[in-house]
């Protein structure tokens, strides 16, 4: 499978609103062999781009509830309903308690959602491991939305965390966030063992995203 690259468009004025679909056109163009791109709309306009571009899309997250009485939550059936294929989880901006955690990866799974964590530590690279997710974002919480990437922080840690989801559970992959912001630190990503990479701002806040993403995945 080829790596993936997937873009979180938060909730940012450039990539809210109106601006979301003219954005997800842009990195629509961007054309590779080499890897597989992916986005995560804010959820308003999650539906919109599902139905107006061919981009794989994430939810930006799910709620471990069933369709029924569950005002303001967000179930994964209606995301697999509305053409999302995978879900981010446990992002740094919206932890999750590890019970209620296991119990939505779960319910993802029996919707064919992809399921990807969050982790920021080791300590907790091994305990999400243990839910056997399909991927695992290993993003310490200090480097995101910085200029200086994980994999030029410490090397090693990432290595680490990647021996940590081989030992626990070998099906997982482990995607590099946090100041990820140019092919040099994807490469380097690649290089340690990840299986891809998860980018925000770089992508969102660029003067040109589609010249970006494609100097970046050249």
């Amino acid at each position: 499978m080829k790596p993936l690259v997937l873009i979180n468009f938060k909730t940012y004025s450039e990539s809210s609103g109106d601006k979301a679909l003219e954005l997800a056109k842009q990195i629509a163009q961007v054309k590779t062999k080499d890897y597989q791109l992916a986005i995560a709309p804010s959820l308003l306009t999650t539906k919109e781009l599902a139905d107006k571009t061919r981009l794989m899309i994430f939810a930006q997250h799910a709620d471990g509830v069933l369709s029924g009485a569950h005002t303001g939550h967000i179930p994964a059936s209606e995301l697999r309903e509305i053409g999302v294929k995978g879900v981010i989880l446990n992002h740094s901006e919206y932890k999750i308690p590890f019970l209620e955690l296991s119990q939505i990866i779960e319910l993802c799974k029996a919707q064919w959602l992809i399921t990807l964590v969050c982790a920021s530590t080791i300590s907790e690279v091994k305990h999400v491991a243990e839910y056997h997710p399909d991927y695992i974002a290993y993003e310490p919480e200090e480097l995101i939305g910085g200029n200086v990437s994980v994999v030029d922080a410490d090397a090693h840690i990432v290595t680490k965390a990647i021996r940590v989801v081989q030992s626990v559970s070998p099906k997982t992959k482990v995607l590099c966030g946090a100041g990820i912001h140019s092919r040099e630190d994807l490469q380097h990503a690649l290089a340690l063992g990840a299986e891809g990479v998860l980018l925000a701002h770089a992508v969102v806040k660029a003067n040109d995203p589609k010249k970006f993403l494609e100097r970046m995945l050249s």
